[in-house]
């Protein structure tokens, strides 16, 4: 019994056998007909670019799928040498230096930072990129099987054509014949169908696939470098004040840390529904006060020398055709143009009587005849020193000379302190860029 049923098998196995090799001859032998131009080809130009997109598709994801696989490895040997150098910076730091315990902190959050970055990329993009590329290889099976398919449709569909154009007609095989044919183009027809569906929908769910990878690990990576530069500005902070604290120690100073760059940063543009806006301190009280200068004689006349200087007649304002008009020195506080200057044999009498008659011609600006800048209010002297504590102030010596500037905005400007550019600024540079905001007591206006 089991060697009839063994016999039975291999008979099965053996015209199974059979039948395929008839078949791969039946196809090759069509292929070499078709090639020749003997026999005619089923082609459908449609499909035909379904399946060049489908292998275009297929190159593409897998040269991604290999790149990603890569980017993912750097990633790894990133975060070992990271977590080395971490713990070299953790072992050489000695635990009486400044923010040991930062540092081990840090060294331990970065590699926390590493893992869960790398961790990511593998759970979401690559297990998608996985998956993705999982349908190509059925697909492709398909694809052959439907080009399989079709070389066995075009065989019977010849064979079929060739029995009814024979001189001797055997309707039993041309019935057999015609029975293959429908069978052929059945199986044809079904596989055929399938594919036109799905190779354009595969091929338009690149686009989506594409998206969702990229922003996912956009999304992944800007996190990671926003952490990562929280620990960077964190460890920033600390070598800074160990650097200070070598410094002082350097000089036998007393050294206690002040609060890091960090946290300065964030409490200066931190705001809370409470807050008052803030302002700038009052300026702080001027310096000892130093001796005023000697007093400068006075130009002008008494009253009553004055009004009997305007009773003389038109004679009295000629001054004498001999005497040459050299210009008359100027101080800080008062400058002159040579049409005010006098000499020493001039009477002085002459400006003032000018002046009261309405005689002087040049543009007075700020008390004196200079024509000051554009935008320019008045001129100030540095009374003392002044050194600047934050960025938008103006750093002053003693003696410096300061054009004041109205503000942008007068809101702004706090009590006691005035907006400026040093006048050697504008000498130099004949613009207004370098300005500043210093205390107004610190200064005595020209």
């Amino acid at each position: 019994m089991a060697e009839e049923q063994g016999k039975t098998g291999k008979g099965i196995n053996t015209g199974k056998l059979a039948t395929n090799m008839q078949k791969r001859l039946s196809r090759a032998q069509e292929k070499v007909l078709q090639k020749l131009g003997k026999a005619d080809e089923t082609r459908d130009t449609a499909f035909e670019e379904g399946v060049a997109n489908f292998n275009k598709q297929m190159a593409e994801g897998t040269k991604l799928q290999k790149d990603l696989r890569a980017y993912l490895a750097a990633v790894k040997t990133m975060h070992d040498a990271s977590k080395r150098l971490q713990d070299c910076l953790a072992d050489m730091y000695e635990p009486e230096w400044f923010g040991k315990e930062e540092v081990d902190t840090i060294a331990e959050e970065t590699d926390i930072l590493w893992s869960d970055y790398h961790d990511k990329l593998v759970d979401n993009s690559m297990i998608a990129m996985d998956t993705y590329l999982a349908q190509f290889p059925d697909v492709k099976a398909r694809i052959a099987k439907r080009d399989r398919k079709m070389t066995d449709y075009d065989s019977a569909r010849h064979h079929f054509g060739s029995l009814q154009k024979g001189k001797k007609q055997d309707q039993a095989k041309i019935a057999k014949a015609e029975e293959e044919l429908g069978r052929a183009q059945k199986v044809f027809e079904e596989i055929n169908v399938d594919l036109q569906d799905e190779l354009p929908q595969l091929w338009n769910s690149r686009v989506g696939f594409y998206v969702n990878t990229f922003q996912s690990m956009a999304g992944y990576q800007q996190r990671f470098h926003k952490d990562m530069g929280k620990l960077n500005q964190d460890l920033n902070d600390v070598m800074t004040k160990l650097d200070e604290q070598r410094l002082a120690k350097k000089a036998g100073k007393d050294w206690k840390p002040g609060p890091k760059k960090s946290e300065a940063v964030a409490a200066n543009h931190s705001i809370t529904p409470d807050a008052a806006p803030k302002t700038r301190p009052a300026p702080p009280g001027p310096a000892p006060v130093r001796p005023p200068p000697s007093p400068r004689p006075s130009l002008t006349p008494a009253p009553d020398t004055q009004q009997d200087i305007i009773s003389f007649d038109g004679e009295a304002l000629v001054p004498d055709a001999n005497t040459a008009p050299p210009s008359q020195a100027t101080t800080p506080s008062q400058a002159t143009t040579p049409s005010q200057a006098t000499t020493p044999s001039q009477p002085q009498t002459d400006t003032a009587v000018a002046a009261a008659a309405g005689t002087a011609t040049t543009a007075v600006t700020n008390g004196s005849s200079e024509v000051l800048p554009a935008g320019v209010i008045y001129k100030v002297k540095a009374m003392h020193d002044y050194a600047a504590t934050d960025g938008d102030e103006l750093e002053m010596k003693a003696g410096d000379v300061v054009l004041v500037l109205a503000w942008e905005n007068p809101d702004e400007q706090d009590d006691g302190w005035l907006m400026g550019v040093k006048e050697s600024h504008w000498l130099e540079n004949k613009d207004l860029l370098a300005k500043g905001v210093f205390p107004e007591n610190f200064t005595q206006k020209l």
